[in-house]
């Protein structure tokens, strides 16, 4: 379980490598940590986009800067890479970079499962310069579950969805910061590399030796579980053919009592799996309450709309199908704000603990 999200408490000066993937869904990473991140962002590295901004490219980060090169930055102390592909590995053209920045003394922040920290001459470079590599990723976990000591007037709500990369862990966010600013005890709690980049705590669930995978979620519920409320956030699909074992092991370990369904309005089929059509929500509702309800009662209680690929027009009309369709309040966090998410959230506490 990471302790912080990069071994320091201090803020840090953060450039991001993005290079030739700077676009909101290969750099999910970036917007995330720009959005929500405590750090400073000061620029970030991509020379096929060099004189634009980060706000151009992916709707956040204001005019951070793209740079092709570490001496066209202002100044900085950590290399963050920027991108979440599928299998996490390096790109291998990248290594120059990496050299070059801990040349520089500067630490290196990776959610790859390439583990920067395995890599002999990486390794070597960061012992003699003084640098530190942060595989986020990596993790001790040898515990199963036990199912002892859960408090049973701690709300667990985890977002679950209809794909990869349709907006859970911004949904957990947004409900949870929503939560406190309403005068809450509510804790997001981070899965994935990108949130515990954001929060500064968290398991990498994805990288979890399947045996112990259900216990190390549950561990995370314990450790957190002071707060009245914990807003969990999912990975994968119970359906996706690739990562649906993470999306099981994660809902048998946290056990939660509501679930809020993400999706994103027009995919037809899975990311990246152009073959393999996405199930239809009334379905993929069934599917989580009947998978989930095996460890514990559960029911999805909202609809997340990732609505950017839709103008206003559309999202209006989306929302109110989706509404009809299912009978559960339907919002676009960014668009609409998460309060109708929210209030189904304090409605199923009420219900359930009062």
């Amino acid at each position: 379980m990471m302790t912080d999200s990069a071994g320091s408490q201090n803020p840090r000066r953060l450039i991001i490598l993005t290079e030739g993937q700077t676009d909101p869904i290969e750099a999910k990473t970036a917007v995330a940590v720009m959005r929500y991140g405590k750090d400073e962002v000061v620029a970030l590295l991509d020379s096929t986009q060099v004189g634009k901004t980060a706000q151009q490219l992916l709707g956040v980060g204001g005019d951070i800067p793209i740079v092709a090169r570490l001496d066209d930055a202002p100044t900085a102390d950590t290399l963050l890479i920027g991108i979440a592909p599928a299998g996490g590995r390096l790109p291998s053209a990248w290594r120059a970079t990496l050299l070059d920045a801990i040349g520089r003394g500067w630490n290196i922040v990776s959610g790859l499962h390439d583990f920067l920290s395995d890599d002999p001459e990486l390794a070597a470079a960061a012992e003699h310069h003084g640098a530190r590599l942060h595989d986020v990723r990596k993790n001790r976990e040898r515990d199963v579950a036990r199912r002892q000591g859960i408090r049973s007037n701690c709300l667990r709500i985890q977002t679950v969805g209809q794909d990869c990369s349709v907006g859970k862990m911004v949904v957990a966010v947004e409900v949870a910061r929503a939560l406190a600013r309403r005068g809450h005890d509510a804790k997001f709690v981070a899965t994935g590399q990108t949130g515990i980049m954001i929060e500064g705590d968290g398991c990498p669930v994805d990288c979890v030796v399947a045996d112990f995978l259900n216990g190390a979620v549950e561990k995370l519920v314990l450790a957190n579980q002071q707060h009245d409320i914990l807003l969990i956030e999912g990975q994968g699909s119970i359906t996706h053919p690739r990562y649906s074992p993470v999306t099981l092991g994660l809902l048998h370990g946290a056990m939660p009592q509501g679930m809020i369904l993400c999706y994103e309005a027009g995919r037809k089929t899975i990311s990246g799996m152009d073959s393999v059509p996405l199930v239809p929500l009334s379905r993929l509702r069934n599917l989580y309450e009947k998978t989930a309800g095996i460890m514990h009662p559960s029911r999805v209680i909202g609809i997340a709309l990732n609505g950017r690929l839709l103008s206003a027009g559309q999202m209006d009309e989306e929302r109110a199908k989706i509404r009809d369709e299912l009978g559960l309040p339907v919002c676009d966090v960014y668009r609409d704000g998460p309060d109708v998410l929210v209030d189904a959230v304090l409605a199923l506490r009420a219900s359930l603990i009062g």
